[in-house]
């Protein structure tokens, strides 16, 4: 998924407030390694004061515990690029905002902090939805290609795609 330009990921953005808007419902983001790049992005949309609720940008393990209740030995546990803790920040973030959606993301961008086990480009996504007095909430593993700015386009892509999806399906 090769993302060269802000317009694909706006597109992408206004499909996700026209979706949200329909169906009344509202989003909050925790992003690591996209820095508030989705929030950006969604909060480009004219209006998304009626259904974006608040982004985290929980760079630093400490800021996942302390503002997503991500549980320290999780993290210490699986590391910050898991599916554990892409969900507990997912689940944080969206209990937090009283949203009825939240995406998180946690990743290597690069150019460095990969490893073997997590190369750069290795990205986890989650996307949690309200479902009555529970959540439902799923998560996917990229292994994005290029740059850090490629990555973190692609990671705002796959983000916002999944959400689309999910809320979509939703409505």
């Amino acid at each position: 998924m090769t993302i060269k330009s802000d317009k694909s990921l706006n597109k992408l953005a206004l499909s996700v407030a026209k979706c949200l808007l329909a169906s009344g419902q509202r989003v909050s983001v925790a992003e690591s390694c996209t820095g508030g790049f989705v929030a950006k992005v969604l909060t480009d949309v004219s209006g998304s004061s009626a259904w974006f609720d608040v982004g985290f940008v929980t760079y630093a393990n400490e800021a996942k515990t302390t503002f997503l209740g991500v549980p320290a030995s999780t993290i210490t546990r699986c590391g910050a690029v898991s599916k554990a803790v892409v969900v507990a920040m997912a689940q944080g973030a969206r209990r937090r905002a009283k949203a009825d959606w939240a995406v998180a993301i946690s990743g290597v961008a690069g150019p460095g902090g990969g490893t073997p086990r997590h190369p750069v480009g290795t990205v986890w996504v989650a996307w949690c939805q309200r479902a009555g007095r529970v959540a439902r909430v799923r998560a996917q593993r990229f292994q994005f290609k290029g740059n850090r700015d490629s990555v973190r386009r692609q990671t705002v892509a796959a983000a916002l795609t999944g959400l689309l999806a999910g809320a979509h399906t939703d409505s």
